[in-house]
């Protein structure tokens, strides 16, 4: 007797920026908002801040993000560093130079596998880096400076005189995220120890607080670099790790760190169906 089918997915992190990762060979297996939400829920599903679709043709990889609400999201500096980790993990394409179609446009990623199991190293041609406006704002306490950055996906950094604390983080990177039409990841930046090396943390869109975003800290390299407090090429410390981010002299950027294989699920897809009408219930009772 055949069984139910069964949905393979990886689990991957980026400076614990962390990621389910589904390899579609057929090309017909797309994710709806209420799967990715259900599947990225941290107490009844998986939990993860997305989840990434890979499609192939050759060596050219297609990738598709889903935030944890079931958002859609141009592109994840730390999310196509995991999904190329993935290919490579099932043999779809060799170490090395591999190169991905995003909807804010095709990336290359050259990626090393690490000493360790499950490690690797990945560095990702970003694509452009783009200043905007400075910001005008009245909070949060200790703001020195803002600034709107376009990295393929929107951000509003904003440099402090120090850490901010959770409520900051939420309270204010939720308010300023939402005022944006279509929404923006926020970045909270402040100078840490020695030359060269920034502190940050985020509020993602479509997510919240994460430990890490990759196209956030190229946004926060890039916006520190015009405040002059950085040079060309930066570490950014993120509350899950070090990112390192070099500005080229063409505008784009290259942002690079560590993967981490987590782990290989099989999903009935009939317990996932029952799943995000478990997840779908809950929803509706929180909001009564």
């Amino acid at each position: 007797m055949v069984g139910p089918p069964l949905l393979v997915l990886t689990k991957h992190h980026g400076a614990g920026n962390d990621f389910l990762v589904h390899l579609d060979d057929s090309g017909r297996r797309a994710f709806t908002a209420a799967e990715a939400s259900a599947l990225c829920d941290r107490h009844r599903g998986v939990g993860a801040d997305g989840l990434l679709r890979a499609t192939r043709s050759g060596r050219v990889l297609t990738m598709e993000l889903l935030n944890a609400d079931g958002s859609s999201a141009e592109m994840s500096g730390n999310g196509i560093r995991c999904l190329v980790q993935a290919a490579v993990d099932a043999g779809w394409v060799a170490p090395g130079l591999v190169e991905v179609d995003t909807a804010a446009g095709r990336r290359r990623v050259h990626y090393e596998t690490g000493p360790g199991a499950g490690e690797g190293y990945a560095r990702v041609d970003m694509g452009a880096v783009v200043l905007g406006a400075d910001l005008v704002l009245d909070e949060p306490s200790g703001l020195e400076a803002g600034r709107a950055v376009d990295t393929g996906n929107p951000h509003l950094v904003l440099l402090l005189d120090g850490p901010p604390t959770d409520g900051v983080v939420e309270g204010t990177g939720g308010r300023l995220s939402r005022s944006v039409p279509g929404e923006a990841n926020v970045e909270f930046v402040w100078r840490a120890d020695g030359p060269g090396v920034l502190a940050m943390r985020v509020f993602e869109r479509g997510v919240g607080q994460t430990l890490a975003c990759g196209t956030g800290t190229c946004a926060v390299a890039a916006a520190a670099a015009a405040w002059g407090i950085a040079g060309r090429s930066v570490l950014v410390r993120n509350p899950g790790g070090t990112l390192e981010v070099e500005l080229r002299d063409d505008g784009g950027a290259t942002l690079g760190g560590p993967t981490v294989s987590v782990a290989r699920l099989e999903v009935d897809e009939d317990v996932l169906a029952a799943l995000v009408a478990d997840v779908a219930g809950s929803e509706v009772t929180a909001t009564r």
